[in-house]
């Protein structure tokens, strides 16, 4: 049972923080300074505590409605905020993501885990059971591969309009991994073994028929940005579904509006890769550029985008 001790001693935290609330409905949330911003994230934080602790003890309910109703107030002051500027996309990509991406590099490489386990049985199962590719790829693309020749030649007409086709289909791969999260992660897990097995099948079945050179002097230009990307939707899917599963002192509503929060900000730094790697996957993949300068070109981009990754965070 909570105390009287204990009630008087958090109750000037919920004042607190009312007070600021009320300070930021006045004047808006402008009008508060660094320091209250990090102290309302606190509160925040400590309250959510205190809530759980007072849903216990139905002797406090009054109580636990008050602290909910100043939770709900402080959700919508932290999570949704003033409109984004120009400066505040700056930021983001330019100083915060790098962080972003390290803090939640676990659910990344969760991610990577799966896809690599669906391309290690696709490849296995095609180099065991040729007839298995049939399966999976379409008859178009089998028999491209049994004549020996590449699927790709089709976009070198159409540039532009490919490169427009694939970022849009990318995108729609990304966002839709990063949504699959509110699944549990079971829709995210599917797509990550799915996309991993369609590479182990087309990398077995290449391989197989003498074209291993062309097939990764294609996909290594653009796929050095494009795969990371999904392995970060994936990865953001998987916290949507963490905040789902396990909300910890958290309200279910409250956990899956932080992972929501933290998520889509995860997901939004694949944007600028997807749309590099479509560039290079409509323009320069498919070219008849010589391999050496396919796989230079590949090398630049993977470490520019370590760099990137690197960059320490700078605050504002």
């Amino acid at each position: 049972m909570i105390s009287t001790h204990w009630l008087e001693k958090r109750k000037p935290c919920w004042e607190r923080l009312e007070s600021l609330l009320g300070e930021s409905s006045r004047h808006g949330i402008s009008a508060l300074t660094r320091a209250e911003l990090r102290e309302i994230s606190l509160l925040y934080r400590q309250m959510a505590a205190d809530l759980s602790a007072l849903r216990e003890d139905k002797s406090t309910q009054n109580v636990a409605r008050y602290v909910n109703q100043l939770l709900a107030r402080c959700h919508n002051v932290i999570y949704t905020g003033s409109k984004s500027s120009a400066s505040d996309i700056w930021y983001l990509y330019r100083f915060a993501y790098p962080a972003i991406f390290r803090r939640f590099l676990p659910y990344t490489l969760a991610a990577f885990g799966f896809f690599l386990v669906g391309a290690v049985v696709g490849l296995i199962l095609t180099l065991e059971r040729p007839e298995f590719m049939h399966h999976i790829l379409g008859p178009q693309m089998v028999e491209t591969i049994d004549r020996r020749e590449m699927w790709t030649h089709s976009i070198v007409g159409i540039k532009p309009i490919a490169s427009s086709a694939i970022m849009t289909n990318n995108l729609g791969v990304a966002f839709m991994t990063f949504a699959s999260g509110i699944t549990g992660g079971v829709m995210t897990v599917y797509m990550m073994i799915f996309n991993g097995l369609i590479i182990g099948v087309i990398g077995a079945a290449c391989w197989m028929a003498g074209m291993s050179q062309q097939l990764w002097s294609f996909v290594v230009p653009h796929g050095v940005l494009e795969l990371p990307a999904i392995f970060i939707a994936g990865g953001a899917g998987f916290l949507i579904a963490k905040g789902l599963l396990f909300p910890g002192n958290l309200s279910r509503r409250d956990s899956l509006a932080v992972a929501g929060g933290n998520a889509v900000k995860l997901v939004l730094g694949t944007i600028p890769m997807l749309f590099i790697a479509g560039l290079l996957e409509g323009f320069f993949s498919p070219s008849s550029a010589p391999v050496a300068l396919k796989f230079t070109v590949a090398g630049l981009m993977w470490t520019l985008m370590l760099a990137y990754f690197s960059l320490p965070e700078k605050s504002l």
